[in-house]
């Protein structure tokens, strides 16, 4: 096992050279990108609509394309899924990533061609691994097994045509090389079971005696594993269980509100996170400096990224950026174009850029998921922020959140009402609200604005949810595992009515 260790661990580092190349050269590695997706599609139904064969460069490229979303591009995913082929994109596609909705409750259906697949959601698997290696000279990445969180695959009939769809995660684990399968736990019998609970017993039983070395998936469904974990096992922390667990990759959450239950659980302290940001639609960034909260825009995974600045009322949806124009500390939602043949689809997510030359960002919300119904314009980055600083200063740890407006009734001025499943409670909720009013007023002039004197907002309304309302919310919409998420922010009181209906105070 260490001479495959170092061989393995040589290899990764290969890796780290291409990776310093588009560094250094951004502008023409995404340059080129947009030539091989045009010339791949110039014959499908859609590249022949949008004169494919006569675009030559990205500014014909914007004005020939127009920016799309889920919507506009459903008629032509569905007419894959049922078996037509090179409508999008010029292979066949017979995989879909079933989206968890976190905007709505409308599933979405993204394409996964096999050269997704191949050059862009596994080399970023890759990818993470190798700069892993690069940090982390002395790794026994190999010597051991990973742990990653998956869902299920679903297959549908259309007629003579079938087609599969699920978690994103599913569809990578499912067509990984049979060599892969040395290196990860539990096999697929159990990694691609649909029901949860079923899963995570059987999981934890197949992982307990194994030598697990690192682990990968969304924070509040790895901690639910964690904590079974430790109760099967008898053991006070996972370091008790896996000694020789070195790295957490982590993604599709802010792991902020997290850190400090993994640290306590895990009880390593030489234990590594590495961030991601990985999607349905595609593998985006990872982190490739120790202890940052950046991440490294990936640019040579088959996506040609465009870059739209929301500077709120005055938002231009026909402006996009290149990355030789934008600008640091500036929010832009993502437009990208992918080797699956979805194109200048606007993700939903709003990035702001630390560093330019090489390229890193942070993930600052989403484009739908705010609260604005006061003219406040909260996004998640603000959110996220604000209970950090209100769990430091209470002593809490907050394992999920959701919040949405409480809206002006007569003489009544509205309110931002926060349904919280706290790890650790604070001892006053009062105090906990005060210090995020507080925190919300330092970090978003537009919040600290309409709470002046109370005109528009009064003090935000803090509410303890019981443990485990928030699994029982997901299980009753059938979303257990996976890669779902709780919507954080919202301007209608739809999800926060759907969690009162299954509680009591």
């Amino acid at each position: 096992m260490a001479i495959l260790n170092s061989i393995a661990s040589w290899w990764m580092k290969k890796r780290m050279h291409q990776i310093e190349l588009f560094m250094k050269y951004p502008c023409d590695v995404q340059e080129e990108c947009l030539r091989k997706l045009i010339s791949s599609a110039k014959d499908t139904e859609w590249g022949k609509a949008h004169d494919f064969k006569n675009i030559s460069n990205k500014e014909q490229f914007k004005k020939k394309v127009p920016i799309q979303d889920y919507d506009s591009l459903k008629p032509f995913i569905d007419r894959v899924r049922r078996g037509e082929q090179n409508i999008l994109w010029n292979s066949d596609i017979h995989f879909f990533a079933k989206s968890s909705g976190t905007t709505n409750d409308k599933s979405k259906f993204l394409p996964v061609s096999e050269e997704s697949l191949n050059n862009c959601h596994y080399n970023g698997g890759r990818d993470m691994i190798a700069i892993h290696c690069s940090l982390n000279p002395e790794t026994k990445l190999f010597t051991g097994k990973n742990l990653a969180l998956a869902g299920s695959l679903v297959t549908d009939n259309f007629g003579d045509h079938k087609s599969q769809n699920g978690d994103l995660s599913a569809i990578v684990i499912n067509n990984l090389p049979v060599w892969a399968e040395f290196f990860r736990a539990p096999d697929l019998s159990i990694a691609l079971m649909d029901k949860w609970d079923e899963k995570l017993e059987k999981l934890v039983q197949a992982t307990l005696k194994e030598n697990m070395v690192s682990l990968a998936g969304v924070p509040s469904w790895m901690l639910i594993i964690m904590k079974r974990v430790l109760m099967e096992s008898g053991k006070k922390s996972i370091a008790e269980v896996w000694p020789n667990l070195e790295v957490y990759f982590h993604g599709g959450v802010n792991f902020t509100p997290y850190k400090e239950q993994f640290k306590t659980l895990f009880n390593k302290s030489d234990l590594n996170y590495l961030e991601l940001y990985n999607a349905s639609e595609g593998f985006f960034g990872i982190q490739d400096q120790r202890n940052s909260d950046e991440l490294l825009l990936m640019l040579d995974y088959g996506i040609f990224y465009e870059f739209m600045p929301m500077n709120d009322s005055t938002t231009d949806e026909s402006k996009t950026l290149s990355l030789d124009e934008v600008e640091l500390d500036k929010n832009y939602s993502l437009i990208i174009s992918t080797n699956a043949g979805i194109w200048r689809y606007q993700l939903g997510d709003t990035i702001k850029f630390t560093s330019v030359y090489p390229f890193r960002f942070k993930i600052s919300g989403r484009t739908k998921h705010f609260m604005n119904a006061f003219g406040e314009e909260v996004i998640v980055d603000n959110a996220d922020k604000a209970l950090n600083i209100a769990c430091e200063k209470s002593g809490a740890q907050l394992k999920e959140y959701t919040a949405a407006p409480v809206f002006m009734n007569g003489n009544e001025n509205g309110a931002h009402e926060w349904l919280i499943e706290f790890e650790v409670e604070p001892n006053s909720i009062d105090y906990f609200s005060e210090m995020l009013d507080n925190a919300l007023k330092s970090i978003n002039s537009d919040y600290e604005a309409k709470r002046y004197q109370n005109i528009a907002l009064r003090q935000p309304i803090v509410k303890a949810l019981p443990a485990g309302t928030f699994y029982k919310w997901f299980e009753l919409k059938n979303k257990l595992g996976g890669q779902h998420k709780v919507p954080r922010l919202s301007n209608d009181r739809k999800y926060l009515e759907e969690i009162y209906s299954i509680i009591k105070y």
